[in-house]
């Protein structure tokens, strides 16, 4: 299967376009590009049971967050603080960073 590259990074702020989430902002714990996915701090959250192991002595149901595919999440840009497209530029050193569409802040 071949690797997809997303949009955004871990540490990222980023709105949730769609889904039971909807309007909701949180930061990017993990990213994960075999999948597609990304995991957001407070969205998603799904309910696991969990049975007490050596590792975890308290058992219990647990609430956790789920990854959700990255194509529903945009990246909040934070100069302007509201969702945004972003563009690719080239810097004086060379090197390529994320611009936001809206301010042409680089991100």
């Amino acid at each position: 299967m071949e690797r997809k590259r997303i949009h955004v990074k871990t540490g990222d702020t980023v709105y949730v376009l769609s889904g039971k989430n909807k309007g909701k902002r949180g930061k990017v714990l993990r990213v994960i590009p075999d999948k597609g996915t990304v995991m957001v701090e407070g969205v998603n959250i799904v309910k696991k049971h969990q049975r007490p192991t050596q590792k975890v002595t308290q058992g219990g149901i647990i609430e956790k967050e789920a990854p959700i595919p990255s194509s529903k999440v945009m990246l909040v840009c934070p100069r302007c603080n509201r969702p945004a497209r972003t563009g690719k530029k080239l810097l004086e050193s060379g090197k390529t960073a994320r611009v936001c569409k809206k301010c042409g802040e680089v991100i």
